[in-house]
């Protein structure tokens, strides 16, 4: 079973991982609307994927025996300028789900739940191939700057992710 500061802050994940999957939707719809189809299905993947952690810390929840308490999911941003505006956002978005995964991590030990330092290690390495992920392709629009044929290219790369 979970103290209560512990599922609190669980649940508190939940909504944090459920708030990142409708910030990459809404950055879907948005590149979809400026017709960017690659990046848009990229989002659709990391919405995705965003939802399957949500899904982690609430069963995880659930198999201790603690209460799932879900929360209002804040909304998220509707538009961003370009493309590489919307990936330096993503970029800062994950920064801040790592800070969150290593304050779990920092409050699970201080409450010495040893199950729940270790439920929480596949997010702290997780978060750094989130990371590197979106970083790499702000460094990659960086470097294209305003080509047409590098960000047709790259649009056709995102799309590829499955």
């Amino acid at each position: 079973m979970l103290t209560k500061t512990m599922e609190q802050a669980l649940n508190g994940q939940v909504n944090a991982e459920l708030y990142s999957a409708y910030l990459y939707l809404s950055m879907g719809a948005n590149f979809a609307k400026q017709n960017w189809v690659g990046a848009a299905q990229w989002m659709r993947v990391q919405t995705r994927e965003e939802v399957g952690h949500a899904m982690r810390f609430y069963d995880y929840i659930l198999a201790c025996g603690s209460t799932v308490a879900l929360d209002a999911i804040a909304k998220p941003p509707a538009e961003w300028p370009t493309l590489l505006a919307a990936y330096e956002a993503a970029y800062a978005h994950e920064q801040k789900v790592t800070a969150l995964i290593h304050s779990l991590v920092d409050k699970a030990q201080s409450e010495k739940d040893s199950a729940t330092v270790s439920f929480l290690q596949w997010f702290v390495n997780e978060q750094v191939e989130e990371e590197e992920n979106a970083l790499s392709i702000v460094e990659q629009l960086r470097e294209i700057g305003d080509s047409k044929d590098g960000l047709f290219l790259l649009d056709r790369r995102l799309g590829q992710r499955e």
